[in-house]
């Protein structure tokens, strides 16, 4: 059974206590209770209260979907237990607060805080799970086998400079000034205690028949298991003048300092590529203050993802805040502070960000003789072509659950689902990944959904009005829906993803 609660949540006067009549089964109201915002729910005779604000970015879970004893945040589709209030789905690592119910007088109330349910630790036996990798998949499948319990060592190998942090900040608040970067950790309350991180250490090869990784320093580690997530390398431009200091790249924290270093007042900004991180980057920087021109070939802004109605929406949104397109251009160098584009125009800019994809990072897996065609080949487990050896993010090549055929998706949610699942495989659970692809954008004040995948599509089909931001678009391949954007309907988004789920 699915209910969806949100667009007009019923909120009531918690600390007074909740009619039972007004809480049939299945229902859910959100209220205060001494000064926490409470989420109460009815699943047959049993009532269940947990905190309402999602512990990944406070997302108010009144406006989720509840479906059997879980709630789904509606903003980053985090997936909460009613029970026990653990996040069982990321982008959501830390639990929510539950409360002990009482029913007097045909009447809920609240009457206790109770413990979070806690991880179980890791125990540092002779099994050891290494995971080659520390962005979103690595560090999401250590944080799944902490608080599944484990009862061998774990070794996140990690070639990034700084412990895991939320990336899809960068290119966001990160850029804009919104947040530090110790904001960015999201290995909060212990997501890697008992975990042994290492970080700047690069793996230079893998031995699949005898188990053991070796590092560039000339150590090596053995492994029961091996997770290998070492995630997209950003593609570089190739036009003189590209190692200028003031051409840059975004993947790493580090990447996003040296680009904030460099943006004093009235800098002249001019972005290389119009998909996620260029459209992103404006939007930040532009919110910053500075004067942005976004270059790029294409001549509509990621219409090839959301077709040409929500491109349009999003270039209108740009222009509103002041940034200047140059479509069906590329840039052809970099001399004397000023982009040269192929039409001989040249933009004065003291920065020019890239933003023009990535490839997936295949080299290891290829050296070790795995199955690679667009990604490391896996199954629904995240296992590859070799024994004991699992790939999980950017570069896994898995079954769509919806579609069927195999994809690679390159973003942040899918990334750490996908880890989770392949830790549940590392312990010998099987569990197939199901969840139907999911991203979302945020450009200045407005957040666009996408559930499924559709790369390539027959037609797209409108609900609703794109130029007023409140509108569905539906992604059609082969006479069926694929994918799913939304703007200015959250609900609806979590909807159309459960659709999926359930085939």
């Amino acid at each position: 059974m699915t209910e969806r609660h949100g667009a007009f949540p019923q909120t009531m006067d918690i600390e007074a206590g909740v009619p039972l009549a007004d809480l049939p089964d299945g229902a859910t109201v959100a209220g205060e209770w001494r000064g926490e915002k409470v989420l109460v729910a009815r699943r047959g005779e049993e009532v269940l209260a947990v905190g309402a604000s999602c512990t990944h970015l406070g997302g108010p879970l009144a406006k989720g979907l509840v479906v059997e004893d879980t709630v789904r945040c509606p903003w980053h589709h985090a997936c909460f237990s009613l029970r026990t209030g653990r996040a069982l789905e990321a982008p959501a690592f830390d639990s929510l607060p539950r409360y002990a119910v009482e029913i007097r007088d045909d009447r809920v109330f609240l009457v206790d805080e109770i413990a979070p349910d806690p991880g179980k630790g890791l125990a540092h036996g002779e099994d050891r799970i290494v995971i080659v990798g520390g962005g979103a998949a690595g560090f999401a499948a250590a944080d799944q086998l902490r608080r599944e319990g484990y009862a061998g060592a774990v070794v996140i190998l990690s070639e990034d400079a700084d412990p895991p942090y939320d990336r899809t900040m960068l290119s966001k608040a990160f850029l804009q000034g919104g947040k530090s970067a110790d904001a960015l950790d999201i290995a909060t309350e212990g997501g890697l205690e008992g975990v042994d991180v290492r970080l700047a250490t690069r793996v230079s090869a893998i031995d699949t028949a005898a188990k053991t990784v070796t590092l560039a320093d000339g150590g090596a580690l053995s492994y029961a298991k091996l997770l290998l997530a070492t995630g997209g390398e950003p593609n570089a431009p190739e036009f003189p003048g590209a190692d200028h200091e003031a051409v840059r790249l975004l993947r790493s924290l580090r990447d996003a300092e040296g680009i904030v270093s460099r943006l004093s007042d009235g800098a002249r900004v001019v972005i290389m590529g119009a998909s996620f991180i260029g459209m992103e980057a404006a939007a930040a920087l532009t919110k910053r203050g500075l004067a942005v021109t976004v270059v790029a070939p294409q001549d509509k802004p990621m219409a090839g993802v959301f077709g040409e109605a929500f491109s349009d929406m999003l270039r209108a949104l740009h222009e509103e805040n002041g940034v200047t397109f140059r479509l069906g251009r590329t840039i052809e160098g970099y001399e004397n502070g000023e982009a040269v584009l192929d039409d001989g125009a040249r933009l004065p800019a003291d920065l020019v960000l890239v933003g023009i994809g990535v490839r997936p990072r295949t080299a290891l897996a290829e050296a070790a003789g795995l199955e690679v065609e667009n990604g490391v080949v896996v199954d629904a487990t995240m296992r590859t072509s070799a024994e004991d050896v699992y790939a999980a993010g950017d570069i896994a090549a898995f079954p769509d659950p919806v579609g069927g055929e195999r994809i690679r998706v390159e973003h942040w949610v899918v990334a750490q689902r996908l880890g989770q699942t392949a830790a549940l495989a590392m312990m010998g659970r099987v569990a197939a990944y199901d969840d139907p692809p999911f991203f979302w954008t945020k450009q200045y004040d407005l957040s666009v959904r996408y559930v499924g995948h559709a790369k390539g599509f027959d037609r797209v089909e409108i609900e609703g009005d794109p130029s007023a931001r409140d509108a569905l678009a539906r992604f059609i391949v082969d006479g069926e829906t694929r994918a799913v954007a939304t703007a200015g309907r959250d609900a609806a988004a979590l909807e159309e993803s459960e659709a999926m789920r359930r085939g």
